[in-house]
């Protein structure tokens, strides 16, 4: 069962072959798992980060950054980004919430999603090219990193409302059982504890924590709840977020042990 269930996650949240069947996703079955999220963010965050650990000793880290972000783009197919886009349109929309919903719906890509994507992916490549030289610290990063991304759309989920019925909905249901969030909060903890990442971890998982419910209020203050391109858009910038965090804290780290 446990095992069904993660397959159902990464194959909802990455374009790895895990299911034989895992084109065909049930929406509702991953809402009611939704607090395996961290470990599939784990899993997805290990063997990219296995992949940054061993290009790391033959290129240079601007050329790094760039070979990581597109494996992660690939990876999960880009739907998150995707989401970044249309979260930040519905944003810069002026208007009410059923205007900007119209805006988050048009499948092209306006100027504010454009920008927000570029400067996604410019921070990315920036952020892991400065993991200070220390291979392990840059997979221990993607690790922290992918899996607190997960996490804060389960925090997202359990403390929010949907904006409209739609995608997000029987997420943010199933997250109401204060059991699966606590679930989901000792997943996060174990993992934290398992990749000995320790204090720059820790300061990386309370920003992300606090970037998390910014994104939350700002999105309720915009669209009155939450909807599966904020969870979407929250992944992407939490990634992000976690990874500038987590190798500033390193580098912090490192110097004042020397």
């Amino acid at each position: 069962m446990v095992f069904r269930s993660i397959q159902a996650i990464i194959s909802f949240l990455s374009i790895i072959p895990v299911a034989r069947h895992s084109t065909q996703i049930d929406i509702n079955y991953v809402a009611k798992v939704m607090y395996l999220f961290p470990f599939a963010g784990t899993i997805i965050g290990t063997i990219v980060g296995i992949f940054a650990y061993a290009v790391s000793f033959y290129v240079q880290p601007f050329l790094l950054g760039f070979l990581v972000t597109a494996l992660l783009l690939l990876i999960t197919g880009a739907n998150h980004t995707d989401a970044l886009a249309d979260f930040a349109d519905g944003l810069m929309a002026k208007g009410g919430k059923e205007i900007k919903y119209k805006v988050m719906l048009d499948p092209s890509v306006g100027s504010a999603g454009t920008a927000a994507v570029v400067l996604y992916v410019v921070g990315m490549v920036v952020a892991i090219s400065n993991y200070n030289h220390e291979a392990i610290n840059l997979l221990t990063g993607l690790v922290v990193a992918e899996t607190t991304a997960k996490y804060i759309m389960v925090v997202q989920a359990h403390i929010g409302l949907s904006a409209w019925e739609g995608f997000s909905s029987p997420f943010t249901a199933s997250m109401k059982d204060k059991r699966k969030f606590l679930a989901a909060s000792a997943i996060m903890i174990l993992i934290l504890v398992a990749t000995r990442g320790g204090y720059p971890s820790v300061i990386s998982l309370i920003g992300s924590l606090l970037i998390g419910v910014l994104i939350y209020y700002t999105s309720k203050r915009s669209f009155g709840g939450i909807s599966g391109d904020v969870l979407g858009a929250s992944n992407e910038l939490i990634r992000l977020s976690s990874l500038i965090i987590f190798f500033a804290a390193t580098n912090d780290w490192t110097k004042q042990a020397i």
